[in-house]
């Protein structure tokens, strides 16, 4: 009694029913919808923030200025026609030579500013084009009075503050790198190209528009002096009376000047708002640190804001409104230039990580198909100078494949699996694709050779993601080349699996193509059976799972992923075959299966392990004798009393029973001891361990004669007529087939059938307790549920030769015989 109360409190604690896969029960599309809605991100919509686009006050900052700016320009335009039409037209010769001379300089100077003005923002836009010298471009350096000489001298000479952080200095070194790889193409970088030779520093793109800024502001200061003069001191000269030539002079002047003061101060009022606001606010900056853009988000933010200004000042002042970050980065990615395209995958990559934005930003790639074509584009760019562009594509591409309908569009863009395949890179010199076997100079240059392995992670998560769905398993599959690429990132030999100076990376791609591989061979349908198939067929897949296994006692998730593959596999006859006859397989499967040492938290392992071998053993003479050879079999008898173990352990023994053939009578013989515990557990278990009791005495009776039979009822302490009760009881239970336990009925008939056969006195025990009434109800309500032994999600897999109608059928005429 101690020791069943202990088993039971055991069993209380131990989850047994949901941690065991069910494979063995067939899911319908409900249960797949809701295990794989625990898997993901959870569909409950979240309250969005309330400042999901901070580049919102940069738009309305820019829609202010153009306000200004287009008042300015327009009073300007007013001014000059006055000036060229009224003044110099009409009073060219009588007005005074001081004013005239006034009225021209400020002209002059206004065109030089209005000049200056239109050129202004073109040569902004093209400073911002370069990403080495984002920190010497932004608004501070552009605006700097104070350090404006000793930061050009920066730029001239290349020289870094020593007091940047080291992820910047590195940022900006890898950077400077690309961008002098980028100078030996055939084009210019727009913001490099020298205006006139010998004159480099000077006539820098970057630089004329500083020169161009500061003329605009002495032009607007001076004709705010020129104009105060002449309007503070109204000296336009005398007018004679009857002179009708001047009467309108000094209206006509006094009107021009004060166009043209209000024309500099509006436009000095400009400048002034936007000092206040870079300088003085840091709106860029602040907008730049809420995007989470990184180190050089400035350069982002400063070339979507010119973006946004110049088309408020070009057109509608509030066509700069309808702009954001993320259709900008997208126009970008179309855009010829390297750096350009760079900013737009690096605002698109920021944001689709960040979680305040990644909701907006995938739903908007998503419905665009032109990006989407264009990042599964980037993915083939395999020159060093593109790498970065290329792996955050892939970034981009991962997440957006998180989301179903995402990741249907993904896979049906034309070439895109090929696109994702030249992201894998087996490199076959390596050691461990050698026998598994990792140096320590190659777990040094695993840090030189990042970029491959982060591009092979970021290709087998794109996998991971697109093959949620059944057709995008199959595009996987029939795509040149790919399944073999995965496999061979299965393959970890036994240095890296116990190796302590393996890097993470190596194990998480292990990791990665093993989850990939065991998506593919548990599709359901046409689908899985041909990839079933056709990865059984690979040569190295079952060793390198059987590497795994041997090896891997400390990474218990790759053992759990690769066992679950060979779970699936066996599903198809050929590969139960091919994985029973890899040598140590089966073995190392009990190994674990049995392996006490184990710690709790990987039992996991330990219960997967058994549906393994319960499926390997199912209808394969061949592995039953594999199994019984290396004599497990009174191992088998004694983990029935342990709580995490009987259920697959009684699968694998009425597995072994049923399948192994006549010649194994003898060796089977000792599983008659284990008819008492199977007998406990149909009397006071339930669900799935009811079952599979039920099924396992149904054949171990077999194996004995009625004395060792009554003498094994004895030795339990149960009558028959107990039994019968119970197996009544059963069927009472459930009246309907069970999608959980889809056997139980089955097996409860089995075992009542051979009852009656080995009895005549059960026959009218099973009719006084009503046996017949309960078949009639299970005739009405048998479904296809119970017609198969095994499932592949809602199919059914491998039909019982012996329907339940005929079971019906034969326990009907014993009851009748009698």
């Amino acid at each position: 009694m101690d020791k069943q109360a202990s088993i039971e409190n055991v069993h209380v604690h131990l989850p047994i029913d949901d941690l065991t896969p069910a494979i063995f029960e067939p899911q319908t599309s409900i249960e797949t919808a809701a295990s794989s809605s625990n898997s993901n991100t959870p569909s409950v919509s979240r309250p969005r923030q309330s400042n999901r686009a901070p580049e919102k006050r940069l738009t309305l900052f820019a829609l202010r200025l153009a306000v200004l700016e287009k008042a300015a320009t327009g009073l300007g335009t007013l001014g000059f026609i006055w000036a060229t039409v009224v003044l110099l037209g009409g009073f060219a010769i009588t007005i005074d030579q001081t004013d005239f001379w006034f009225i021209t300089i400020i002209l002059l100077i206004e065109g030089t500013r209005i000049f200056s003005r239109s050129h202004e923002l073109e040569w902004q836009h093209q400073s911002t084009w370069s990403l080495a010298d984002a920190g010497l471009n932004s608004f501070r350096a552009v605006k700097s009075r104070s350090h404006g000489l000793v930061r050009a001298c920066k730029a001239v000479f290349r020289v870094n503050s020593v007091k940047d952080s080291s992820h910047v200095i590195k940022l900006k070194v890898k950077n400077r790198k690309l961008e002098k790889k980028r100078t030996l193409t055939r084009t210019w970088t727009s913001s490099d190209v020298p205006i006139l030779p010998y004159g480099q520093w000077v006539f820098l793109s970057r630089n004329i528009s500083r020169l161009l800024y500061w003329l605009q502001l002495a032009s607007a200061t001076a004709c705010v002096v020129l104009s105060l003069i002449k309007l503070v001191k109204q000296n336009y000269g005398e007018v004679e009376k009857g002179d009708t030539d001047k009467r309108n002079r000094k209206s006509a002047l006094t009107i021009f000047y004060a166009l043209a003061l209000a024309e500099a101060l509006l436009f000095l009022l400009e400048k002034a708002y936007w000092e206040w606001k870079v300088m003085g606010k840091k709106l860029l900056d602040r907008v730049s640190d809420e995007c989470e853009l990184g180190p050089v988000g400035m350069v982002s933010v400063r070339r979507f804001f010119y973006d946004a200004y110049s088309k408020c000042v070009n057109g509608s002042i509030f066509d700069g409104l309808k702009m954001d970050l993320v259709s900008f980065a997208m126009e970008l990615l179309d855009s010829d230039s390297s750096d350009e395209q760079l900013v737009g995958v690096r605002i698109l990559e920021r944001f689709t990580k960040n979680p305040r934005f990644c909701e907006d930003t995938l739903q908007k790639i998503g419905i665009t198909i032109t990006v989407i074509e264009r990042l599964v584009e980037m993915l083939n760019w395999k020159d060093p100078q593109e790498e970065e562009v290329r792996k955050s594509a892939a970034e981009i591409l991962s997440k957006l494949a998180g989301k179903k309908q995402n990741s249907l569009r993904v896979a049906g863009i034309p070439g895109a699996m090929e696109s994702i395949s030249s992201l894998l890179h087996v490199n076959r010199s390596s050691a461990v694709a050698n026998c598994g076997e990792i140096s320590r100079k190659e777990v040094v240059s695993d840090k030189e050779n990042y970029g491959y392995w982060a591009f092979n992670e970021l290709g087998l998560q794109i996998l991971k993601k697109l093959a949620r769905d059944h057709d995008n398993c199959g595009k996987i599959g029939n795509t040149k080349g790919l399944l073999a690429k995965i496999i061979d990132f299965t393959h970890a030999g036994e240095r890296l699996l116990r190796d302590e100076r393996v890097t993470e990376s190596q194990i998480l791609i292990v990791k990665r193509s093993l989850q990939v591989v065991k998506m593919l061979v548990s599709t359901t349908g046409s689908t899985g059976r041909q990839l079933r198939t056709e990865i059984s067929e690979v040569v190295f897949t079952v060793s390198y799972i059987r590497d795994i296994l041997r090896y891997g006692e400390k990474h218990p998730m790759l053992q759990k992923l690769g066992i679950e593959i060979l779970t699936s596999l066996a599903l198809e006859v050929e590969a139960t075959e091919r994985i029973g006859g890899t040598g140590g397989v089966l073995k190392e499967l009990l190994n674990i299966f049995f392996k006490r040492s184990m710690p709790e938290d990987q039992n996991h392992v330990r219960i997967v392990a058994g549906e393994a071998l319960g499926m390997l053993a199912f209808e394969s003479a061949n592995n039953c004798h594999r199994i019984l050879k290396l004599k497990v079999l009174d191992k088998l008898v004694d983990a029935l009393d342990d709580p995490l173990l009987r259920i697959n352990s009684a699968r694998i023994l009425r597995n072994l029973c049923i399948y192994s053939g006549c010649e194994c009578f003898q060796h089977l013989r000792g599983v008659i001891t284990a008819a008492p515990t199977v007998l406990m557990g149909i009397m006071t278990e339930e669900n799935k361990l009811q079952e599979v009791m039920v099924g396992l005495a149904a054949h171990i009776f077999k194996y004995m004669t009625s004395e060792e039979a009554s003498a094994m009822f004895k030795m339990a302490g149960i009558q028959e007529a107990d039994l019968a009760m119970a197996l009544v009881q059963i069927l009472k239970k459930y009246p309907q087939p069970q999608t959980k336990i889809p056997r139980i009925r089955r097996h409860t008939l089995e075992l009542a059938i051979w009852m009656m056969k080995d009895s005549s006195t059960d026959i009218q025990i099973f009719k006084n307790l009503g046996l017949e009434q309960e078949l009639e109800g299970i005739t009405e309500t048998t479904s296809e549920v119970e017609s198969f032994s095994i499932f592949s999600g809602a199919i059914g897999l491998s039909r019982y030769k012996i329907s339940i109608h005929s079971l019906v059928e034969t326990a009907m005429n014993l009851l009748a015989d009698r």
